[in-house]
């Protein structure tokens, strides 16, 4: 338990030793910011059944930075340990590869939160100006920041995979955005195939539609499955990421 905190903590600092780290937290801001915005421009143009909430997490803005975060802040995670030629190291060292994983996939869990927190802030700052005036529903808003984290368990085990499997960092971000937009359009591909058929394929569907799970969430609905799917795929694609490591150990 002390090693892998050990490498949590030595994990977690090296993201802030990185210009890159103030970049992504930077521009999620920003265009948090212009979700934001265009959440309230469309709740001040006409009368609409969906809250600040739901319009700031079902915008384009927000699919536009999304998908971007994740390629950033995992492409280093085992890539640069090939650049700083600490890899054989890393490898031949008296710790588990499972604990090395688990430390690395923590920090960059941990780093994705931070990300966050100016956009939760966003909401109470709005409360706080606006007296209360506008609606902010604390089960949609639960429900978002509960789905927002499920998808990024997700997305940070195929970044961990994809920093594993690759050579270097560019690579590694190409494989993880690759992946995780493969994924969100099956999803997409599937809502399209389902309009109008069976409510039998439309459960089928929903299983792997991202957009879906978001806009249920950002209801304030909370639905075990997408719970058991996201954790499920994360518990996977980290089962990959100890597979590749075994295999890059026992070649070392």
């Amino acid at each position: 338990m002390r090693t892998a905190l050990i490498l949590l903590r030595r994990e977690f600092s090296s993201f802030f030793l990185s210009p890159v780290a103030y970049i992504v937290i930077a521009l999620v801001m920003v265009l948090n910011g212009f979700s934001f915005k265009a959440a309230m421009t469309v709740l001040e143009s006409a009368p609409s059944e969906g809250s600040l909430i739901t319009w700031t997490f079902n915008s384009r803005w927000f699919w536009l930075f999304y998908f971007f975060i994740f390629p950033l802040i995992t492409m280093r995670l085992f890539a640069e340990e090939r650049k700083l030629g600490t890899w054989e190291v890393l490898l031949t060292a008296p710790v588990r590869a499972s604990q090395v994983i688990l430390s690395k996939f923590g920090a960059a869990f941990l780093f994705y939160l931070i990300l966050w927190i100016p956009g939760l802030a966003n909401f109470y700052l709005f409360n706080a100006i606006t007296g209360g005036a506008a609606e902010l529903p604390g089960g949609e808003l639960l429900g978002t920041y509960a789905i927002i984290l499920l998808m990024g368990l997700f997305h940070i085990g195929i970044g961990c995979f994809a920093s594993a499997l690759a050579t270097n960092q560019i690579v590694a971000a190409i494989i993880c955005f690759t992946l995780c937009m493969v994924h969100f359009l099956i999803g997409m591909f599937a809502v399209y195939l389902g309009q109008g058929m069976s409510a039998e394929f439309g459960q089928f569907y929903f299983y792997f539609a991202t957009v879906e799970h978001i806009r249920t969430f950002t209801a304030g609905l909370i639905d075990t499955r997408p719970v058991v799917y996201y954790l499920s795929f994360t518990a996977l694609f980290l089962a990959f990421t100890h597979q590749v490591l075994e295999y890059r150990r026992w070649k070392v």
